[in-house]
């Protein structure tokens, strides 16, 4: 435990120091010495007969070279004086060093890094049914990339220092450590979390990560990057909901924009919203106390209400309805896949929730 919460400092330091920490340490140690100054400049007064208030007076006033006059008469102490003259030069030289240091911590930005990461860690504080991105890698910046755009708030976690500095300056909030370490995790607000994205490099540091995340939240919805089926299966043991080849995937998509180029571009539009076209394809799910449950289409009137296509429903169960029909009802537990702008799914998510939304005209996909 004493090696493990070592190990939790040094990261901590580095996260505001930067990977190196220079600034830091010799803020620490200019501290250190200046009050080891004062305890044995206190010490070697009361060693002379002084009590421990003036002797203390007169070594801070000493160390810091105020100039006032001397507590008690020393043109008879050759020893107080003696004493006197090492203070004044030790004193000088701590302070000289500390001064440079703060110059040196103040020139690097670590300052300015400080309060950057103290505000970063107030906000992830307040996050809930946020996202955890573990690693920064190629996938995990993709992912961080995604949810950005989608409005998706999140936190990173990664242990490389350069990789988290590299996000911090895109503005996503991060965490230095490992993925894998209950505290980071709890840090990162992994019981008030939504979901995980375990997307680091390694996949047995990627069955770790899932190991913890699920035993932190069992309710967590987790998805896990995998580069072979073992490992699929692994990760699916250790907890993940969903595991995800990138190597599997960039293949069927190279496959797809050889043989199917339009129907590629037609997805990338509903699904990323790009070439400026606002179509989008979301999900809904449909809760016990939604005025959704229990009902059919037709009596929904999604269409009328929202402009909002439903293009296919998913039961508990996991099987899909494709082709849904205004006879088909919607039950509890059933998540709804829509196809709509911007504004249309917002006011079908309001409708989901039982807020009648704002009838501002006709508007059709």
């Amino acid at each position: 435990m004493a090696e493990r919460r070592t190990r939790r400092d040094r990261i901590a330091i580095e996260s505001v120091f930067g990977p190196e920490g220079e600034a830091a340490r010799r803020i620490r140690l200019a501290v250190l010495m200046l009050s080891g100054i004062i305890f044995v400049g206190t010490a070697g007064y009361m060693s002379l007969g002084w009590d421990l208030l003036d002797a203390l007076y007169m070594t801070v006033i000493t160390v810091g070279t105020i100039g006032f006059e001397e507590v008690r008469d020393l043109d008879e102490s050759v020893a107080g004086r003696l004493w006197t003259i090492v203070l004044i030069i030790s004193g000088v030289a701590v302070l000289g060093y500390a001064t440079t240091s703060l110059v040196a911590l103040a020139v690097e930005g670590t300052v300015r890094d400080y309060f950057r990461s103290r505000r970063m860690r107030a906000e992830i504080g307040k996050l809930s049914g946020h996202q955890i991105i573990c690693g920064y890698g190629r996938v995990g910046r993709q992912v961080a990339e995604e949810f950005a755009l989608d409005g998706v708030p999140f936190v990173v976690i990664d242990q490389d220092p350069n990789l988290v500095e590299d996000c911090l300056r895109h503005e996503h909030p991060a965490l230095l450590g490992e993925a894998s370490d209950d505290e980071i995790l709890e840090e990162a607000g992994i019981r008030r979390a939504r979901g995980l994205v375990a997307a680091v490099d390694s996949d047995a540091e990627n069955v770790f990560v899932v190991l913890s995340a699920r035993e932190l939240n069992p309710k967590l919805h987790i998805v896990a990057r995998t580069s072979s089926d073992a490992s699929a299966a692994k990760l699916q043991i250790a907890g993940a909901d969903r595991t995800i080849s990138p190597y599997s995937v960039g293949g069927r998509r190279l496959a797809s924009l050889a043989t199917q180029p339009v129907v590629v571009d037609f997805l990338d539009i509903v699904t990323r919203g790009e070439k400026g076209i606002e179509f989008r394809l979301e999900e809904f799910g449909v809760p016990k106390e939604s005025p959704f449950a229990n009902h059919t289409i037709g009596e929904l009137k999604v269409g009328e209400k929202t402009g909002a296509i439903v293009l296919a429903i998913r039961t508990p169960e996991g099987t899909f309805d494709t082709t849904p029909s205004a006879q088909d009802v919607v039950r509890p537990g059933d998540t709804l896949i829509v196809l709509g702008t911007r504004e249309q799914v917002t006011r079908l998510e309001a409708l989901v929730a039982g807020v009648e939304p704002v009838d501002d005209g006709p508007s059709k996909p």
